[in-house]
């Protein structure tokens, strides 16, 4: 394993407040680097695998990307996607012929089964329909998380898998980064004796929050997914893949604070863009967001072309939600809330979830009997009660995945899934629907909890 000059690694990081956080109680004896660990059930293919996308939108095309990045592994032979400036874009990349391009997911198993697998991407309330009846015309699938807004359709899914030959895997993304792969890979190890708490927080960021659960899809959880499970059903399944061991029960609590029209700036408007008073100063500010920073702009459906890009998304922000004042829109979904699992074996473990950060991220500590280790999505710094010994670990780029999204993980998991299927072999699979459906569980519990402020208990079935 590489070993890292400590001063190179700080100053790369630029001190950070990460950084600074790992380092500042005690001096590393060393940094080590994290690599992305090689697959040794990895096998070159004959020729790649088929894949049916549906649903167009900001997850389809991350996992359309992998194909085009690795065509040798996956080739979109399908499209599903009710938007036709989608549809058009993703057939076009892909090089989908016209019979295989559908508005509907319906309509795509109305025809002979045409690919080895599909990829269910389309809205939180649409995963279960397709997801069956993939099941039942025998592609495996690559099901995108949450598996569903509803405890007893996650419970089918699986009832149906297990009756299936099909490879099902949920996206569960994280596991497949290196940073969280030699977290798990640590806490495992028991060098450091009996585990006994875990600290998670996910810091949605403050803008990130607005775009996507204020004014974006899921800011109505009746008619998508609570938060805790649209936004950390990943933390979650992180949260029991350390522990190693079920969750038993949950305690939760949080609630709307801020995105509210109590709180809306005198001189505010319906619309960023009708000449609010307090634009200019307002960290939410559409105009700022979407047109001056360009950031988040995928969910516009604007051309591709620079130049022409700014019309259209003036044009969107006078017509679509994302254009409407953060303290006016119909949102429901809590922008602080914290959970109390109590794990088997005694392991207590506190998960927060945060809309006002300035980043982006997670953060976890775990205490054991004889040590701590602590990450912050970058570096991990592991200290030995007994010896006094501190090591950090630094991520070092995923190799070819470090830029497809989540730490590599999208890519990683593309991958992943790729090999099952080639190899027909559900045992290559890190993110199995049977480990997803006990996060999920976590989280429907915890959501039952918050609302009814009563601790609950979390079982299957």
């Amino acid at each position: 394993m590489p070993t890292l000059n400590r001063r190179d690694v700080l100053k790369t990081l630029g001190l950070t407040a990460g950084a600074a956080a790992l380092t500042s109680t005690a001096q590393a004896n060393e940094i080590r680097e994290i690599t992305f660990p090689e697959n040794p059930d990895y096998i070159s293919l004959a020729q790649p695998i088929t894949a049916i996308v549906l649903g167009a939108g900001n997850r389809g095309n991350v996992y359309g990307r992998y194909a085009v990045a690795y065509p040798g592994d996956v080739k979109m032979v399908g499209v599903a996607e009710p938007n036709e400036f989608r549809n058009e874009r993703f057939a076009k990349t892909h090089g989908i012929e016209s019979a295989h391009r559908f508005k509907t997911w319906e309509d795509v198993f109305k025809v002979p089964k045409f690919a080895d697998a599909v990829i269910i991407s389309t809205p939180d309330t649409l995963h279960y329909g397709p997801a069956i009846k993939a099941l039942e015309m025998g592609y495996n699938i690559l099901l995108e998380k949450p598996i569903s807004p509803s405890m007893q359709e996650c419970l089918d899914i699986l009832a149906a898998t297990k009756k299936s030959k099909s490879i099902i895997a949920v996206c569960h993304v994280l596991r497949y980064t290196a940073y969280f792969r030699k977290l798990k890979e640590l806490c495992a190890s028991g060098t450091l004796g009996e585990m006994i708490s875990i600290n998670h927080l996910e810091g949605i960021e403050h803008v990130h929050m607005a775009h996507s659960y204020v004014r974006g899809n899921w800011h109505e959880s009746e008619k998508t997914n609570p938060i805790i499970l649209a936004k950390s059903s990943h933390d979650l399944d992180i949260m029991r893949w350390i522990a190693n061991t079920p969750a038993k029960t949950v305690s939760a609590y949080g609630n709307l604070k801020w995105f509210k029209l109590e709180n809306a700036p005198e001189g505010s408007t319906e619309r960023c863009v009708e000449g609010c008073k307090v634009e200019r100063e307002c960290p939410f500010s559409a105009i700022k967001v979407y047109y001056e920073q360009k950031k988040r702009i995928h969910v516009l459906d604007v051309p591709e072309d620079p130049a022409l890009q700014g019309p259209a998304i003036l044009e969107r922000l006078k017509t679509s939600n994302y254009g409407r004042c953060v303290y006016r829109m119909n949102n429901d979904q809590p922008d602080h809330y914290t959970s109390i699992f109590q794990f088997g074996n005694g392991i207590l473990a506190t998960f927060g979830l945060e809309a006002f950060t300035a980043w982006e991220a997670r953060k976890t500590r775990v205490m054991f009997s004889m040590g701590e280790i602590e990450g912050d999505n970058d570096l991990i710094k592991v200290t030995d009660f007994r010896t006094k010994e501190v090591t950090i670990w630094k991520a070092s780029a995923q190799k070819e995945f470090n830029n497809s999204g989540h730490g590599g993980g999208d890519h990683g998991l593309m991958q992943n899934f790729v090999q099952a299927v080639a190899q027909n072999n559900r045992a290559l699979l890190t993110s199995t629907i049977d480990a997803s459906i006990e996060s999920h569980v976590m989280g429907f519990m915890a959501e039952a909890s918050r609302k009814s402020g009563k601790s609950m208990d979390i079982k299957l079935g």
